[in-house]
């Protein structure tokens, strides 16, 4: 169940919040007078998403490039890389 506080919780309770951030490794989503405002994490939680994000991003664009035909066989790939480092 998602953490949902009030922008003065926030705002009276800084070090709580940030503590329970950390501990969770979860969002608080903060609302600002009854609406969704805002989703406060901690930076480690933050930077595993964005990592995940870009591994998504990266396997989306090899299954794209494998749909599309963009491949060729391991000897071909290892020939081009010991061609293009002189090995």
């Amino acid at each position: 169940m998602p953490k949902i506080i009030s922008s003065s919780t926030l705002r009276n309770g800084y070090n709580e919040v940030s503590a329970w951030c950390r501990e969770k490794q979860e969002p608080v989503f903060v609302t600002k007078n009854g609406a969704g405002d805002l989703a406060v994490m901690d930076i480690e939680s933050y930077e595993q998403l964005m990592a995940r994000l870009d591994l998504l991003k990266t396997l989306a664009e090899g299954h794209r490039d494998v749909v599309e035909g963009r491949t060729h066989s391991a000897r071909e790939g290892v020939a081009r890389l010991r061609e293009e480092f002189g090995l």
